[in-house]
């Protein structure tokens, strides 16, 4: 059996981290479905690793956090009873914190959105920020346990509720609910109400329904796997991080946090593989 050389490798993660699909992708590069989602399990948890490794002592000022919802195998309302406790199956959120100001995405949690994940998530980011920062929300009720349980008094911290109503002439379906007013909440320290804001962060869940296709709305992409799914995720925001050049920063988010001092190629992340990973076949 052949195994596939650096470039055919870089063709599959290029292609994947550009939002297509694993079929889309065994199309576009002749390579087999099991040895495209082989790779991209691989190469995601590797990039899980560096980034845990790496992304340490940010010296954001700045930080947003939100959690995008998705599913995986199916949606909640399908799950059987005997699995609806089981994670993995059904409903699963992707917990984010972004700088604001070099959009580096500092920490992320794949889980469900109850209290051990919320503490789980902000013990993650707080690990990771080299000192006390501004720290936005949006209105869900946990970020107040969790923040507190993180980083204690050592945070300026606000909430940023959003308040909408269901416009009833609209099509339930494909019509957002019409936005009535923000209310801010202040929590802890002392913000700046001129940078209590989520609109970053919000900005880049967009980018993650973009680039990744198990995120897109009203298809059958989504993820069969919970393990694949974290892998996806983690090879997105390693590309996003060292990859990608931000339009309005002209460099990459790693570049702008001083993460790095270039653009990183897709050979460089295939590259985070440990060298028994990389013997996979066509």
């Amino acid at each position: 059996m052949n195994k596939l050389s650096i470039e055919k490798r870089a063709r599959v993660i290029a292609s994947l981290v550009e939002g297509n699909s694993i079929r889309s992708t065994v199309r576009m590069t002749g390579v087999a479905k099991g040895t495209v989602t082989r790779l991209l399990v691989d190469v995601g948890n590797a990039c899980a690793d560096f980034h845990g490794r790496t992304v340490r002592n940010v010296s954001a000022e700045r930080v947003q956090c939100d959690e995008i919802w998705s599913f995986v195998g199916m949606k909640k309302k399908n799950v059987p009873v005997e699995k609806r406790r089981t994670f993995g199956v059904g409903d699963v959120w992707t917990w984010t914190a972004l700088d604001a100001d070099s959009k580096l995405m500092i920490s992320w949690l794949v889980g469900d959105r109850e209290i051990d994940c919320a503490t789980a998530f902000m013990k993650d980011l707080a690990s990771r920020l080299a000192k006390r920062v501004q720290l936005t929300t949006d209105g869900y009720g946990h970020y107040v346990h969790a923040t507190e349980e993180a980083f204690g008094a050592d945070v300026d911290f606000a909430q940023l509720i959003k308040v909408f109503r269901a416009d009833p002439g609209a099509e339930a379906r494909y019509s957002p609910p019409r936005f009535i007013r923000i209310e801010e909440i202040q929590r802890a320290g002392n913000p700046d109400p001129d940078h209590i804001s989520t609109s970053f962060v919000e900005r880049q869940n967009l980018t993650m329904r973009m680039s990744m296709r198990l995120f897109t709305r009203l298809t059958n992409g989504f993820s069969k796997k919970v393990e694949n799914h974290a892998a996806a995720i983690a090879l997105h925001f390693v590309h996003y991080n060292f990859a990608r050049i931000h339009q309005t920063l002209r460099v990459t988010p790693a570049m702008a946090a001083g993460l790095s001092d270039h653009a990183w190629t897709v050979e460089e992340i295939v590259g985070l593989l440990a060298s028994d990973r990389m013997l996979l076949t066509a």
